[in-house]
């Protein structure tokens, strides 16, 4: 069953991303809707048709048989999530389900709400539970919450959506990374000079000020998604391959991650946010943020790693930028950029995979020149992230899912500048790359790298 079924969540990935498990033959049990919206079930079918027609690009594109049998799985029950007869009503529904999920697609301010209405209810016990970011607001809050869902679930049925982890080029680094001896030699503070992780989105909040402004991109995406990516990037390898092993080793290198603090963060708005509906004509809520972390172990000490996330940038991109140092010695005399030798990974929206080196100039003098080695270029199909990352939680596989102790520790590295005040904010304008003193706060290391 979904909480929030009429929300807009549901509307843009829950309902399409049935749709794909239906197709493929991995969901057969009922779906039971829960909202209070005054609708009957044949309104949330049409809004589930709609949902759909609308993601395939049109209702010629959806399939009709695979769309019948959703249909006929679909229920819905209106109600209070406070209301006690709400969930005697889903009970009923319910039936002798064994194992349900719940998936909570709600504010986080309800789960409590929730959670408790099922634990009265007699329907949380053996069931898992899905509930999405945000969670909580800093560190203190992501606690609470943690504490709240603790009550009646232990960890291992608890899934934290967090949909980038279920995208096919994330995924890809972990395999790059652990299916090639090539790299772990060289994956360390010896041969690493810096790394760079660009998250950029070429439009502004899309009508979604109000959220927007509860959240920001310190919140939306570095504290989550990006110090997922650098997690993966960073991580030593698992000791064997279980879920909770390689999510053993993503929490611990977050937990290794220092605490940024007002010189190692830069954040900006764009010029015109504030006009956004919804948008406080006085907003300090950043729509940019660039960051310089370290992380405090062996293998990475004194290696800087960036990240930048921006909304209306000069381009839709997810890069990440590992450059590696120069030789010991340069034996051709030549002024050689910092940046030749290089491994750039294209997270999205298409997966690439180059390889920068120098390589000679025809001729008869030793001279070389930058060339960049495409290993992989390819449109970044698989299943959607929600299609997995829903499958997943009903085979109860918690690899693609993030941890309490991983969410702690992330709250614990940006907690000291997640307040407005905590550091200055600058105006940039739409299409370029952000505020100027982002260039400065990775000036002692080179430049940043610019997605192509």
């Amino acid at each position: 069953m979904f909480f929030g079924a009429t929300g807009d969540l549901a509307y843009k990935e829950v309902f399409p991303a049935l749709l794909g498990l239906v197709q493929r033959q991995r969901l057969d049990v009922p779906i039971i809707g829960v909202a209070k919206s005054g609708w009957d079930l044949a309104r949330l079918r049409r809004r589930a048709r709609d949902s759909v027609e609308h993601d395939a690009g049109g209702k010629g594109k959806v399939d009709q048989e695979a769309f019948a049998r959703l249909s006929k799985l679909l229920r819905y029950i209106d109600g209070d999530y406070s209301d006690a007869s709400t969930f005697q009503r889903l009970g009923k529904e319910l039936g002798d389900a064994q194992r349900p999920l719940h998936y909570l697609a709600i504010p986080p301010s309800m789960f409590a709400t929730v959670t408790e209405g099922l634990a009265t209810a007699g329907r949380i016990d053996a069931a898992r539970v899905i509930v999405e970011k945000p969670f909580g607001r800093d560190l203190a809050s992501a606690r609470e919450l943690n504490q709240i869902l603790h009550r009646h679930l232990p960890e291992d049925r608890i899934f934290r959506m967090d949909h980038f982890l279920g995208k096919e080029p994330i995924q890809n680094i972990l395999y790059l990374r652990f299916a090639n001896a090539l790299l772990e030699p060289i994956w360390n503070a010896r041969y690493v000079r810096q790394m760079q992780i660009t998250m950029a989105e070429d439009f502004g909040v899309k009508g979604r000020g109000a959220f927007y402004e509860e959240a920001g991109a310190i919140r939306d995406v570095l504290q989550n998604h990006l110090l997922q990516v650098l997690a993966l990037l960073a991580m030593d390898a698992p000791a064997v391959h279980t879920p909770d092993a390689t999510r053993q080793e993503r929490s611990r290198l977050i937990q290794a991650v220092r605490p940024l603090d007002r010189s190692s963060v830069v954040r900006g708005q764009f010029r015109g946010y504030r006009d956004e509906p919804g948008v406080a004509a006085d907003s300090a809520v950043e729509t940019y943020v660039a960051a310089r972390l370290a992380i405090d172990t062996w293998r990475w000490s004194g290696v800087p790693f960036y990240i930048r996330a921006g909304k209306r940038l000069p381009v839709t991109d997810t890069e990440v930028l590992v450059e590696f140092r120069r030789p010991p010695l340069e034996l051709f005399g030549e002024l050689i950029p910092a940046r030749s030798n290089h491994l750039r990974l294209h997270l999205g929206p298409d997966v690439r995979i180059e390889l920068g080196v120098r390589v000679k100039v025809p001729g008869d003098q030793l001279i070389g020149e930058d060339v960049e080695l495409v290993a992989a270029d390819r449109p970044g199909h698989g299943r959607p992230p929600y299609e997995r990352l829903i499958g997943d939680a009903m085979e109860g596989e918690t690899e693609l899912f993030a941890r309490q102790d991983a969410v702690e520790a992330e709250w614990r590295v940006v907690d000291p500048v997640v307040g407005e005040d905590a550091t200055p904010l600058y105006e940039y304008d739409p299409g370029t790359w952000g505020p100027e003193e982002a260039d400065q706060l990775i000036a002692g290391d080179g430049t940043w790298s610019v997605p192509s």
